[in-house]
């Protein structure tokens, strides 16, 4: 089978395409051939070794496909099921192996491509309103990198709780796409803290969503109300340095917190019930997914690059 498989840490190039051996379910797994696989930004911390990650691997956190097999004392899947998962590597590739009790099924009702496309970014962006910082109706909220696959779900997902989403993108077109999704504003990145300010009357937003990091951080501190929270859900432009934690009093008494998608689907249950409710949300036509690009396997470099160089917007996809 084809797979891409990273041998170092390193840029782009690290992910090579080769033939391997198609795998075999042990226990407890299910063996999926994969129709599409996701690629996040997560995938970048783990290739370039920001996430440690023991090597050789197949990266790949988030795919979706069809059970070709399942191994000894598997119960809840068959051959045949439409399946997707999250936070196991592997994805990058035509068939992958996966614990069964990371395996979520996909309703007939959407589409598998969709599947792949929305749900590790779906379930993060379904904790971050729903439990990091619960939206309440009314809230206004700042969505950073509004145009990318991330920030249009969380837009999506403010404002069905009935938010006042602002948001930041890099171009006009970005701009666009934001408020398409449901912006009620958008802004570059120049200068926000005092835009966000203006269209708040001075008071500030109830929650940053930051998965933009560095660059962003300290306007996305001054950005909030009293009492506000910055959810720094990611890295994208780099770490935030070491700070001195008496900068939230000067904020106003604010919240940070640094939240991780593998800490809000801990249990089988919740992880059924997050991904149950983002594939509701596609089904049913309240969330759209937008797949910004479909890359083949091999070219899963050039995908890298464009997500790392901000030249994509929406979800990258790569199809085996």
């Amino acid at each position: 089978m084809r797979a891409i498989v990273i041998t170092r840490s390193g840029g782009p190039e690290v992910l090579e395409a080769s033939e391997r051996p198609a795998p075999e379910p042990g226990p407890g797994e299910v063996l999926i051939d994969v129709a599409a696989a996701g690629v996040n930004f997560i995938d970048v911390y783990y290739r370039t070794g920001a996430y440690p990650q023991e090597t050789p691997y197949t990266p790949g956190v988030e795919a979706a496909g069809t059970v070709a097999a399942v191994g000894e004392g598997v119960r809840e899947f068959s051959v045949g099921d439409r399946v997707a998962w999250a936070n196991v590597q592997g994805g990058y590739a035509e068939k992958a192996v996966v614990p069964a009790d990371k395996v979520v099924p996909v309703p007939d009702g959407v589409e598998l491509e969709d599947a792949a496309a929305s749900l590790l970014q779906g379930m993060t962006a379904h904790y971050l309103t729903r439990s990091t910082y619960p939206v309440q109706e009314g809230d206004t909220v700042l969505v950073h990198a509004g145009a990318g696959g991330m920030g249009l779900l969380l837009t999506q997902a403010a404002t069905s709780l009935g938010a006042r989403v602002l948001a930041t993108a890099s171009t006009p077109e970005k701009e666009k796409l934001a408020k398409d999704a449901g912006a009620d504003a958008t802004m570059g990145y120049d200068g926000f803290p005092a835009r966000v300010r203006e269209l708040t009357g001075g008071e500030g937003v109830a929650v940053v969503y930051d998965g933009v990091g560095a660059p962003t951080f300290d306007g996305s501190l001054d950005s909030l109300r009293r009492r506000g929270t910055l959810a720094l859900y990611g890295a994208a432009g780099g770490p935030v340095p070491p700070f001195d934690p008496q900068r939230l009093n000067r904020a106003g008494s604010v919240f940070l917190t640094r939240p991780s998608l593998t800490h809000y689907v801990a249990d089988r249950e919740e992880l059924l019930e997050r991904a149950a409710a983002v594939y509701a949300w596609v089904e049913s036509g309240a969330v759209k997914v937008h797949v910004g690009r479909r890359y083949d396997l091999a070219e899963a470099a050039a995908a890298h690059a464009d997500l790392e160089a901000r030249r994509s917007t929406g979800k990258l996809l790569l199809i085996p």
